[in-house]
C-alpha cells in the first residue's frame, strides 16, 4: 500500500521535482504552498508523513511545526535554508523527526523518510511488515531486509550487521557521493561517530566478501577526499 506525503513548500520548482521523484518511489503525494489551512488537509488526506519547509509566507515554518503537533502525532521532516542553525535547533525542540538543508539529494530525502517511519511505526505494524519485506537489487547484488541476507547471484554472502547496514545505505542511495560521516550516520544513527579509519575497515570487508569471483563487478566507489559511491556497471 503506498504511503502519502503532505508536503508544504512555496517553491513550486522543487514541489514539482518531489512529486515526481516521490511517485516513482511509489508516494501518494500532496501539495501546499502555505500553512495556512495545513490542520484541515491533514484531516482530509491523512498523510503518513509531512515535509515542511520553515520559510513560508503567509505563515512561519516553524508556527506550523507548533500547530501540527499539537493535533497530530505525525512525522515531520523539516527542510531548511543551509546554515540555518538556530532554525535547525527550535524546529527539533517543536518536535520535528529530522531536518535537511537545502539544497539536498531527492534519494536523500526518501532514505530519511523511511527512516523515520520506520521510527515511528507501532512495533508489529503493516509498516514494519512492509519495510522488512523490502528486497533491493543492483546487478547481480540482491538485500533482503527480512533476513538481513545479501546474495552475489545465488551465492549467500555472510555481512556483520554494520556490513548489512552500510551495504544498504549505499544501495538506496545509488550513484551518489556519500561522506564517511553521512554513511555511518545514516546506517548506524545520526549520533553515530567513528574514525575515518574504521569506517575504511568496514567498507574494505564489504568489498571483499562482495567480490566472490574474479568477474565480479567493485560496486563501491572510493571518492577520492570525499566519501564513497555505489555504482553498477551497465
Amino acid at each position: 500500500m503506498k504511503k502519502k506525503v503532505l508536503i508544504i513548500d512555496d517553491d513550486k520548482k522543487l514541489q514539482k521535482i518531489l512529486k515526481e521523484y516521490l511517485e516513482e518511489d511509489e508516494f501518494n503525494v500532496v501539495s501546499m504552498f502555505d500553512g495556512v489551512n495545513c490542520l484541515e488537509i491533514i484531516d482530509i488526506e491523512s498523510p503518513d508523513i509531512i515535509i515542511l519547509d520553515v520559510m513560508l509566507p503567509e505563515c512561519n515554518g516553524l508556527d506550523v511545526m507548533s500547530k501540527i503537533k499539537s493535533k497530530h502525532n505525525l512525522p515531520v521532516i523539516m527542510l531548511t535554508a543551509k546554515g540555518e542553525d538556530t532554525d535547525r535547533i527550535v524546529g527539533l525542540e517543536l518536535g520535528a523527526d529530522d531536518y535537511m538543508p537545502k539544497p539536498f539529494n531527492p534519494r536523500e530525502l526518501v532514505a530519511r523518510m523511511r527512516a523515520v517511519m520506520r521510527r515511528n511505526a507501532p512495533a508489529g505494524s503493516n509498516y514494519h511488515e512492509e519495510m522488512h519485506d523490502i528486497a533491493i537489487t543492483a546487478g547481480n547484488l540482491t538485500l533482503k531486509k527480512s533476513k538481513q541476507s545479501v546474495f552475489v547471484g545465488t551465492k549467500e554472502v555472510e555481512l556483520s550487521l554494520t556490513e548489512f547496514k552500510i551495504l544498504e545505505v549505499l544501495m538506496r542511495n545509488r550513484n551518489m557521493i556519500l561522506s564517511r560521516d553521512r554513511l555511518m550516520n545514516l546506517a548506524m544513527g545520526k549520533d553515530f561517530m567513528a574514525f575515518d579509519r574504521v569506517i575504511d575497515v568496514h567498507v574494505s570487508k564489504l568489498r571483499t566478501k562482495l567480490h566472490v569471483e574474479p568477474s565480479s563487478q567493485q560496486y563501491i566507489r572510493t571518492v577520492r577526499g570525499t566519501g564513497y559511491m555505489f555504482t553498477v556497471e551497465s
